[in-house]
């Protein structure tokens, strides 16, 4: 799958789970994503995806989560967290994330092409 903000275009791994599969499928998708903590984007999907939340303790940059049922959530700092998340993914090289995703909201699509 990939990501596209901006100019800059992002390979993302999903994970090998039921809620990855259903984010696929809402593919293509474009959001508007909007920062918290200067270390994450995160936008409400259109529907709820299945959920099999765990916390990971630490969170990655390049993490793709799920928050509750429909919150998409891309990190792009590492950090701990004590939330709980289901995995969605991750980007593969996320040597130009943080600067792509900037301050404040930005507009970020989702699709296989």
């Amino acid at each position: 799958m990939w990501m596209t903000v901006g100019e800059q275009r992002f390979a993302i791994t999903l994970a090998d789970a039921t809620a990855a599969q259903s984010l696929a499928a809402l593919a293509p998708l474009t959001l508007e994503m909007s920062d918290l903590h200067r270390n994450e984007k995160y936008a409400t999907l259109p529907r709820a995806l299945p959920v099999q939340a765990s916390r990971p303790g630490t969170i990655r940059n390049g993490d793709l989560m799920l928050y509750g049922k429909d919150t998409l959530v891309v990190f792009y700092k590492d950090f701990n967290s004590t939330y709980a998340y289901t995995r969605l993914g991750h980007v593969n090289d996320t040597s130009k994330l943080a600067q792509a995703l900037g301050q404040g909201t930005v507009q970020v699509t989702f699709s296989y092409d």
